[in-house]
């Protein structure tokens, strides 16, 4: 499963018709649930945002869409150019398949589907992805774990926990700091060195002033 290649190499296709999911998990942090359920009306390119609207659900050995897991799962989620062109190379492949397989296709105006056109199941999902982490030879990673490496990601490159806390719908702030900054050493360094920074500034003004202030009752002596 190496998609290294995805870094922006114009005539890359990916193998596997999965990899906008997997990379939306990895680098939005969207829960298998709200990627099976999501629908293109629910996704805007032009605007480049998508809106987590519902999400599948096992019950009684059919798919049913819910409501996301709380309110604050209800959410729009902005997305980046690299993105944007995997989603528009999807849809267009999609749109490819339809055409070819006509009255077979079974369309259910899902973005992510099995062959044929019908929603993937969340527990697919689970079962895929382990398989390609088998193949691949890498260390035993879990597709929630996309999830998690995505927050981690945004910690590390200075997303506000608000903003962060908004994109994976978390309902309380609290959650995203407990659950996250406990596992990100760079963030407690980052502020252990912010918090120097603070304070050296204050004592460098401080230690101006009090030279000038020396000087002044110099020049008055």
């Amino acid at each position: 499963m190496d998609y290294s290649a995805a870094r922006g190499l114009p005539g890359w296709r990916p193998r596997d018709p999965l990899f906008p999911l997997w990379w939306l998990a990895a680098l939005r942090g969207l829960r298998r649930g709200e990627l099976a359920g999501l629908r293109w009306v629910d996704l805007s390119l032009e605007t480049a945002e998508l809106a987590v609207v519902q999400q599948l659900v096992h019950v009684g050995g059919e798919l049913v869409p819910f409501p996301p897991k709380s309110a604050a799962g209800r959410r729009t989620v902005a997305l980046d150019p690299q993105t944007v062109r995997l989603l528009r190379r999807h849809e267009r492949d999609r749109r490819a398949e339809k055409a070819c397989r006509g009255e077979a296709w079974d369309d259910t105006a899902h973005v992510f589907t099995r062959r044929g056109g019908s929603p993937v199941a969340p527990d697919y999902l689970t079962y895929r992805f382990h398989r390609l982490v088998e193949r691949s030879g890498l260390p035993p990673v879990r597709l929630h774990d996309l999830r998690h490496g995505a927050v981690t990601m945004a910690l590390a490159a200075h997303v506000d926990l608000p903003v962060l806390q908004g994109q994976v719908g978390h309902a309380s702030i609290v959650l995203t700091a407990d659950t996250y900054t406990s596992v990100l050493p760079e963030l407690h360094h980052r502020a252990a060195r912010a918090t120097a920074r603070l304070v050296l500034s204050a004592a460098r003004r401080t230690a101006r002033k009090v030279r000038r202030g020396r000087c002044g009752w110099m020049t008055q002596v």
